[in-house]
């Protein structure tokens, strides 16, 4: 989990990229573990769960995607977690002690997810109109994470309304651009703080290639970060082209670790006395003088290190008598004059 207080929670979002192999899917979960990630992600659907199987043109992808003339079952036939896994996959991540949630898409799926004590649910961007099901998943009372995608202000407020109306105020909304893979024009993070206009945590659904955008979303305050993960590239897969590989991973999780360590906490009253230096200059004895002698500008001086008196009270202490033996090289303290002139 989070070394480094005020980093963003990591989630390492394995979707597809076990391509159907039960052996794949345990090793990816490793290698997340291993990489930095705080949780490993699944998706808890079958393809009935999100469509039929249907030629009709209704059905079909083209919509300058990836996965252009595919039907949407047989896209989700490729990409889904079998149930039968599930029980398996979080006993192996909780046996590795990286955390485990997953996106429930049916009734069925979140009944599974609350049989294996699912600490959290995250729902897709594509869900965010499913306001029953929304409501459904909040009755759990477990924090809730929604994606927004493409989602409009009326979309998102019916969505935590849902949310508020089953008893659940534990909500994340994170920005999302619900493109495979988003260019770095759409991400927008500007706009991911004024998420916090909800009353809510914000944070990031990353679908850009590289680390840029979550490095800059922990800039501006994203408590929680996801990526596709994959342990190669090369391994192929429906999501395996805007995956983050697992030698990328363990770096941006290093790097949010390092951001975290240089953001601080933004008390900068507490920044200012840790950042306090003794080079700085104050008032010190630069000519041997006698008691009773006269402080003058050329046996008091202002010059580094910060061991005397401030130099901003040089013009109130010039013309002071010394009130005892003074040697040079000491530092000027209160005792050292006549506060009387």
């Amino acid at each position: 989990m989070r070394s480094t207080p005020n980093r963003p929670i990591l989630v390492a979002e394995i979707s597809a990229n076990h391509n159907q192999n039960l052996q794949l899917a345990k090793h990816t979960i490793k290698a997340a573990k291993l990489a930095g990630a705080d949780f490993v992600k699944l998706q808890t659907y079958t393809p009935e769960c999100l469509t039929i199987q249907s030629d009709k043109p209704y059905f079909r992808i083209d919509s300058g995607t990836l996965w252009d003339g595919q039907s949407l079952y047989d896209l989700y036939k490729q990409a889904y977690t079998p149930f039968e896994w599930h029980k398996e996959l979080f006993a192996y991540a909780r046996s590795l002690g990286v955390g485990i949630f997953s996106s429930p898409f049916s009734p069925a799926a979140l009944e599974l997810l609350e049989n294996l004590h699912c600490p959290m649910y995250k729902i897709a961007s594509f869900e965010i109109t499913d306001t029953s099901f929304i409501s459904l998943v909040a009755s759990t009372q477990k924090p809730i994470i929604i994606s927004t995608g493409a989602a409009k202000h009326e979309q998102i407020l019916d969505a935590l309304e849902a949310c508020h109306n089953a008893g659940n105020h534990d909500i994340t909304l994170l920005l999302c651009t619900s493109a495979y893979p988003a260019p770095l024009e759409s991400a927008c993070l500007r706009a991911m703080p004024a998420l916090a206009r909800y009353g809510v945590r914000y944070g990031l659904s990353d679908h850009t290639q590289g680390d840029i955008c979550a490095l800059l979303a922990s800039a501006l305050g994203a408590s929680m970060i996801e990526k596709h993960f994959i342990i190669k590239r090369t391994l192929g897969g429906v999501d395996s082209s805007f995956s983050m590989e697992a030698r990328e991973f363990a770096t941006l999780a290093q790097k949010l670790q390092d951001a975290a360590l240089a953001l601080g906490d933004g008390d900068l009253d507490k920044r200012l006395e840790s950042n306090s230096s003794v080079f700085a200059r104050s008032l010190f004895i630069v000519e041997d003088i006698k008691q009773g002698e006269i402080l003058t500008a050329r046996n008091i001086r202002s010059i580094r290190p910060a061991h005397g008196l401030p130099p901003k009270r040089l013009g109130e202490i010039l013309g002071r008598k010394a009130s005892r033996d003074l040697q040079a090289g000491e530092p000027l303290r209160d005792g050292d004059f006549e506060q009387d002139i």
